[in-house]
């Protein structure tokens, strides 16, 4: 056993790792929020795996898992660094050392509202399923299965909002074997009591489909507030949801099929539970979350306001710029500027370019313009355009930051109508009623201040 009890705030692992405080602990050890002396106190995660086995067998699977998780570059998995042996008081000691996501875990977020008597809406959970299943994907691609996903092993990121999946129970499945291997002890199962299915915790089997079982158990805790064994019928062995949630039927098939019993009654990938939810909207958007660079470029729900009425609409066969807030202009072709989705999030509008040899799913082409055909318009109204130059204006007489003045804006939107999280904005017709709305928080904003108010 590691005597973990040195590592107290102040203290230095390897005269690298500076210990801040304890993040937690659990049956493997206990986890660090820690600085990183050499890459200029970075915060990073340490987390100690304990009892360490001392036999070469135990080393060779832990090297491997290790460097399965190391490899692992998705912008919603936080970044596995290294496999740290060490000795503290002359116990040899093992830790794994990862990148700090900063946020709350989905518990923690959850405790909070129950608190105000409010749990997770179906809007929210749905778009939940779309940002993580990508993930899920991802890794299982890789030939990884999570094996412990719960509400307490997801971050929502204070920077973008995103859900991070964190604390792979592969590792700790590793750990386990090794050390009960090595005191002549059967194999056991890793996973979380009422998430994780009866394959993994009775017989250690796993795959894509426990996975999946884990999540769709994470979204009805998140929807119902409930513990897992308020939700499952123990006798009949059947999961008994519907008197405690109410959501839309296709929603409700898709959790059904996600919780059967067997695992061949499930979904067998993410991408299928992704394609059977059936929102076009939220599913091109887990596409692009999935494998790739996000890039988010400062911008607003609509056009920005200091524009002027003549250059709000680009045509198609011109190539429209995109402002990126890190550097300078880069330019885009319309194809590809048709194959990005723009999501709204709090704050800011995120453009996500794929990664190289990604493919997004296929778009209808767009009908091939001849000098006497002109492209669809779907350019703002004038009086909508005026408005805007307006609120522009506004700003700009009270000598506000436009991107402060926006950010502002977003946030009180936000909380006024939190429904639209996560929405797909256009300048169609059929979303003119969002439209208002923002503006009209603009603008109430904007009396506010200029009878003295404060942002």
């Amino acid at each position: 056993m590691s005597n973990s009890s040195l590592l107290i705030p102040g203290s230095t692992l390897e005269k690298r790792y500076r210990i801040l405080r304890e993040l937690g602990r659990g049956g493997f050890g206990r986890t660090y929020l820690a600085e990183d002396i050499n890459r200029y106190n970075e915060h990073c995660v340490l987390k100690e795996f304990s009892p360490v086995v001392h036999s070469p067998k135990a080393a060779e699977l832990f090297d491997r898992e290790a460097s399965m998780l190391y490899h692992l570059q998705h912008p919603q998995i936080p970044k596995f660094r290294e496999l740290l042996r060490t000795d503290l008081g002359g116990n040899p000691s093992l830790f794994l050392v990862q990148d700090y996501i900063k946020g709350q875990t989905y518990e923690e977020i959850l405790i909070s509202r129950q608190q105000q008597g409010k749990n997770f809406t179906e809007a929210e959970v749905t778009q939940l399923l779309f940002q993580l299943l990508p993930v899920l994907e991802y890794i299982h691609s890789k030939n990884l299965i999570h094996r412990d996903i719960s509400p307490d092993n997801i971050i929502q990121h204070d920077a973008d909002k995103l859900p991070f999946l964190i604390d792979f129970g592969s590792v700790k499945q590793i750990a386990a074997n090794a050390v009960l291997q090595f005191n002549g002890q059967s194999d056991t199962a890793i996973g979380k009591q009422g998430y994780s299915p009866a394959e993994q915790m009775r017989l250690g089997k796993v795959s894509a489909a426990s996975d999946l079982y884990a999540l769709a158990v994470t979204a009805l805790v998140l929807l119902s507030g409930k513990k897992p064994q308020k939700l499952y019928d123990i006798n009949n062995k059947t999961w008994d949801w519907r008197s405690h949630v109410s959501v839309s039927p296709n929603l409700a098939s898709v959790l059904d099929r996600m919780l059967a019993e067997q695992p061949g009654d499930r979904y067998q990938s993410a991408k299928a539970v992704r394609e059977a939810l059936k929102d076009p909207k939220l599913s091109h958007i887990g596409s692009i979350i999935s494998q790739m660079v996000t890039m988010n470029f400062v911008g607003r729900p609509f056009k920005n306001t200091t524009q002027t009425a003549t250059s709000n609409h680009t045509p198609v066969h011109q190539t429209p710029q995109v402002v990126n807030h890190n550097s300078t202009f880069k330019l885009i072709p319309w194809k590809t500027l048709g194959s990005l989705t723009v999501v709204l999030v709090p704050g800011i509008l995120a453009f996500s370019v794929v990664k190289s040899g990604f493919t997004l799913p296929k778009l209808p082409e767009l009908p091939k313009l001849t000098s006497r055909q002109q492209p669809p318009d779907t350019s703002l109204e004038e009086a909508e355009i005026v408005r805007q130059e307006k609120i522009g204006k506004r700003r700009k007489n009270l000598n506000i930051n436009q991107d402060i003045f926006y950010q502002k804006v977003d946030e009180l939107y936000y909380n006024k109508y939190p429904e639209f999280q996560g929405r797909t904005l256009t300048e169609k017709p059929e979303d003119a009623e969002i439209r208002r709305k923002w503006y009209e928080v603009a603008e109430d904003l904007l009396d506010k201040l200029e009878k003295g108010g404060e942002l």
